[in-house]
């Protein structure tokens, strides 16, 4: 017989920052509400939450990092849009910000949590947020509310 260890959907008397950009904040904005909404749902009081704004996707790994550092919460969500135009620009903010949130988590000793829309199209970040693919800032919180609680189940980083 294995041991499983599993994280539940628990959000009570937990603490969670999020790191939400500016830049498409109308894209942004609901992707934050779907996560407050879920923070909620899952027995989370408001007032445990930590809302940091940074201009764009490219800022959100440093505040993240700094954030996850602390010792004040339970996890971080990063929440951001970019949305592809007709330069080059989006592959490189996309791909650091990717990169630089998983920097950031594995530096930490808590979960970061990548909720960052990289879409081709306007159209497709609207639906991410909230209409037809469901709300993926949600889906981010879900994944930071189980991630936490497992956590505390885990042995310590390092331990034999």
């Amino acid at each position: 017989m294995h041991t499983e260890i599993i994280g539940n959907l628990q959000a009570k008397g937990r603490r969670f920052a999020f790191v939400a950009s500016r830049f498409n904040d109308f894209i942004t904005a609901r992707l934050l509400e779907g996560a407050i909404d879920c923070f909620c749902r899952h027995g989370g009081d408001e007032k445990d939450l930590t809302v940091v704004r940074v201009p764009g996707a490219f800022e959100i790994p440093i505040a993240a990092a700094r954030l996850a550092k602390s010792g004040k919460y339970d996890g971080v969500i990063c929440l951001g849009a970019v949305i592809r135009g007709s330069t080059p620009h989006f592959d490189y903010v996309a791909a650091e910000s990717a990169k630089g949130i998983a920097a950031a988590a594995l530096a930490s000793d808590v979960p970061v949590i990548f909720g960052v829309l990289t879409t081709d199209s306007i159209e497709q970040a609207v639906e991410r947020a909230g209409t037809k693919a469901g709300n993926k800032g949600w889906d981010a919180m879900m994944s930071a509310i189980e991630m936490a609680d497992l956590f505390e189940k885990l042995p310590p980083a390092g331990a034999k």
